[in-house]
């Protein structure tokens, strides 16, 4: 009988341990993402500038990111891997909206702007740039913790 008592103690633990773990993990934290300041490329005076080169963030916090274009020249906004390390919940451009699993990158020929709604799931410091403006300051960081 001890035994029986035991064993059915142990289960009840374990069912009180499992329900109050998935009771924690309620709601999609995904739909209540937190809006990061706009990350602007280029401007009238710089074609070169960032509005923002360093993001600060952490692991499984939702966060939206508009980045803008100026259309001064052509951006090719790269991170890969930021986008790797994150759970990439749609990004909308113009009319879109565009479900994926990952992003490579951003392109913008003119004017223009994009959202990424995302979930950092893995923590580091990545870099962010347009792609061959590198040298000419178009860099920053995205920090998770």
């Amino acid at each position: 009988m001890s035994f029986v008592k035991t064993f059915a103690a142990g289960a009840i633990a374990s069912i009180i341990a499992i329900t109050s773990v998935t009771a924690a993990a309620e709601g999609d934290l995904t739909r209540r993402p937190t809006k990061l300041p706009d990350l602007v490329l280029g401007t009238e005076d710089n074609r070169y500038q960032l509005s923002h080169k360093d993001y600060q963030l952490e692991t499984g916090k939702s966060y939206k990111l508009k980045i803008v274009s100026s259309g001064q020249t052509e951006y090719a906004f790269q991170s890969p891997e930021f986008f790797s390390s994150i759970f990439l919940r749609k990004v909308e451009a113009g009319d879109m909206e565009i479900k994926a699993v990952s992003l490579t990158e951003l392109e913008f020929e003119q004017e223009g702007e994009a959202e990424i709604y995302f979930v950092p799931i893995k923590p580091g410091s990545f870099e962010f740039y347009a792609e061959g403006l590198e040298a000419k300051g178009m860099e920053g960081t995205f920090t998770v913790k």
